[in-house]
């Protein structure tokens, strides 16, 4: 959004541009080209300019005319020579006995009734207005580039329609033992068995044996690494267009578990998804080249060098030409002329960026803060070329930084009173309680059962 600024011309370019600043201050400052200015235009005229601001600087649209102070007041002595006598009036407050009357029965009396009713066509009939084009040479309507906006990608949200169906046809003594396997595998059940012995060993009760759960979960584990990959895979099938790429790529990639492969059911949905997954690839890398150029042509650099640093898939190589072109304008954004909020932007951007070991600027900011300082110091391993202009030393085997997150806002839980416990225990208590019990619990059920059997 455009406004106004008053500015202060101070010195002029050999290719035919202005410097400026702000009146009566050091900044904002800027560059505005000589077709706009008047042509007595010198160096301390001060005017006003209309000008759009944005992230990647001040551009001047035009400038506006200012009105002649001297010809104040002037019109009055061109009338009359009489002195000037100002007149003032207070008007009376509408009593409601003075508003128009409106019959009940009828329209209003104050106005004539419309008798062009059956004349008037409809809205959709009538002829569009013919409205006058801006002309080419007002710079204020210039037109601005609008860059895609590219939709929100999905994360994956699976159901548990398979998994759950798998749970409720295991007796109820097993699925303890089946949830600890699905979360951590084998190795999760013998961590609880074992802890469960060492719990029954202090208490001088007999311990369990582990060879029945162990045995227990490996029969089990294979269903329920198939049903929950179900549960995935189905639920990316329904948001392909729109599903996030890291997510279909895990599909893809736990369609490859040995437990899964061998099922017939998810051959022909692992099969799908793959082919799915390449033809995503493909668009995504076609529309993220788009996207840079566009940002490019705009003169939005620090979206376009946020951009090369996102592609769709990791270890892709960025083509030359268009690195070439992102470093040219990289480099011209760095200048000594930027502020240093501006450079701590850029280089936030640039130092996980393809093109990060190429950009040289020619020299550091004219006003360096301590922010600028900081920010230089700990992206120093990514760019040192840029953090010798600091006079920043890189020292070997420094850690590489990671990208700056935003802060998340803080929420505020309110504590629910706790509700009275029921003084009679239902059926399930023994389901419900930790899963190191029901182990046992389940051992003890398992070994009763084989003795019986023999």
């Amino acid at each position: 959004m455009s406004r106004r600024l008053e500015i202060e011309l101070t010195s002029t370019r050999e290719d035919g541009t202005w410097t400026w600043r702000a009146a009566g201050a050091k900044v904002p400052k800027g560059v505005v080209e000589s077709s706009l200015l008047p042509k007595e235009s010198k160096v301390g005229d001060v005017l006003k300019i209309e000008a759009d601001f944005d992230i990647d600087g001040i551009t001047v649209l035009s400038v506006v005319p200012q009105r002649d102070k001297s010809q104040k007041a002037t019109f009055l002595q061109l009338i009359d020579d009489k002195p000037f006598t100002g007149v003032t009036e207070k008007l009376a407050k509408k009593s409601k006995s003075d508003r128009p009357q409106r019959d009940k029965r009828g329209p209003r009396t104050d106005r004539p009734a419309r008798t062009d009713n059956a004349e008037r066509k409809p809205r959709s009939e009538r002829p569009p207005r013919e409205r006058t084009p801006r002309s080419p040479a007002d710079k204020s309507a210039a037109p601005v580039v609008q860059l895609v906006v590219r939709p929100v990608a999905k994360r994956l949200k699976p159901n548990r329609k398979h998994r759950s169906a798998v749970l409720q046809s295991l007796p109820t003594e097993q699925r303890s033992v089946a949830e600890r396997a699905l979360a951590g595998g084998i190795r999760a059940v013998r961590e609880a068995i074992k802890t469960q012995n060492t719990q029954l060993k202090a208490e001088g009760k007999p311990e369990i044996k582990a060879d029945g759960l162990i045995s227990m979960a490996q029969d089990i584990l294979p269903k329920l690494r198939v049903a929950e990959w179900l549960d995935k895979a189905e639920a990316a099938k329904s948001d392909l267009a729109l599903l996030d790429l890291r997510d279909l790529r895990a599909v893809v990639v736990g369609a490859d578990d040995p437990m899964v492969v061998r099922d017939e059911t998810t051959r022909e949905l692992a099969t799908e998804l793959k082919l799915a997954l390449k033809q995503r690839q493909e668009s995504e890398m076609t529309q993220w080249l788009e996207d840079i150029k566009a940002a490019l042509g705009a003169t939005r650099v620090l979206r376009a060098i946020k951009l090369s640093g996102e592609p769709p898939k990791a270890g892709v190589l960025f083509p030359a030409d268009l690195g070439q072109q992102l470093t040219k304008a990289t480099a011209d954004s760095l200048s000594n002329e930027a502020s240093s909020d501006r450079w701590i932007a850029i280089l936030e951007a640039l130092a996980f960026s393809p093109i990060r070991t190429s950009v040289k600027p020619l020299g550091a900011p004219q006003a360096t803060t301590d922010a600028l300082r900081q920010t230089v110091k700990r992206l120093a391993p990514l760019i040192p070329q840029i953090a010798a202009l600091f006079a920043i030393e890189v020292k070997p085997g420094a850690q590489t930084p990671r990208p700056l997150r935003p802060p998340r806002p803080k929420r505020e839980f309110k504590r629910k009173p706790k509700a009275a416990k029921p003084d009679i225990a239902k059926p399930d208590t023994a389901i419900n309680e930790p899963a190191v019990t029901e182990v046992a619990t389940t051992e003890i059920t398992a070994d009763s059962t084989a003795s019986q059997s023999a």
